[in-house]
């Protein structure tokens, strides 16, 4: 199938394969503004990451056009859960570190997380936060240091914020200069990207 990709656009596939950081991903619980995934997709496929996380209990999950996501819709794997719960318990079975986003008087600084190990990031809805249950299950609570008025941020600029910390820390250590894959996966992953 890749005889069918010019030669550039195979190169393009193979280096952004290359630099994805599958032990690090998002779960995004009941965001129901489509701009708001949107650009948290796009902010996921910048730094790497290759799969996100959707559990969507009370919102449905929103409609999402490729122009407003960049595209990153079409290049991001998305894995549907039923609730908080099953989601976290199939990461944790995975090896992950499930961090949950809230202003929890308790939550250490996004400053003082290692994202370097195994991670699973957790964002809540634009009005609610992280559910309950998302904070009460999760590994750690962290928020973004703020010194205005202003008590958030809007979730995609949060999203952005945190991720490019994540992706900070992880090119400092040299992540993005090798695959955690086999070459057996590496070469299957390149096969079905080239068929998008």
């Amino acid at each position: 199938m890749t005889k069918f990709v010019s030669e550039k656009r195979l190169q393009k596939i193979k280096s952004v394969i290359l630099a994805r950081q599958f032990d690090l991903t998002l779960i995004i619980e009941n965001i129901h503004d489509p701009h708001n995934v949107s650009a948290i997709l796009r902010t996921c496929d910048a730094v790497g990451i290759n799969k996100v996380h959707l559990v969507y209990t009370i919102e449905k999950f929103p409609k999402l056009g490729r122009k407003s996501s960049g595209s990153a819709v079409k290049w991001i794997e998305k894995e549907k859960h039923q609730d908080i719960q099953t989601c976290f318990k199939s990461l944790h079975s995975q090896g992950f570190n499930i961090f949950a986003s809230t202003l929890e008087e308790d939550s250490i600084s996004l400053y003082d997380i290692d994202f370097t190990k195994k991670v699973a990031i957790v964002l809540g809805n634009e009005h609610r936060g992280v559910s309950k249950e998302g904070i009460e299950f999760s590994d750690k609570k962290f928020m973004i240091p703020m010194k205005g008025m202003v008590q958030s941020l809007n979730v995609s600029v949060a999203a952005a914020i945190i991720l490019y910390e994540a992706f900070r820390q992880r090119t400092s250590k040299g992540f993005y200069e090798k695959t955690t894959l086999n070459d057996s996966e590496y070469n299957l992953l390149i096969e079905k990207w080239c068929k998008k």
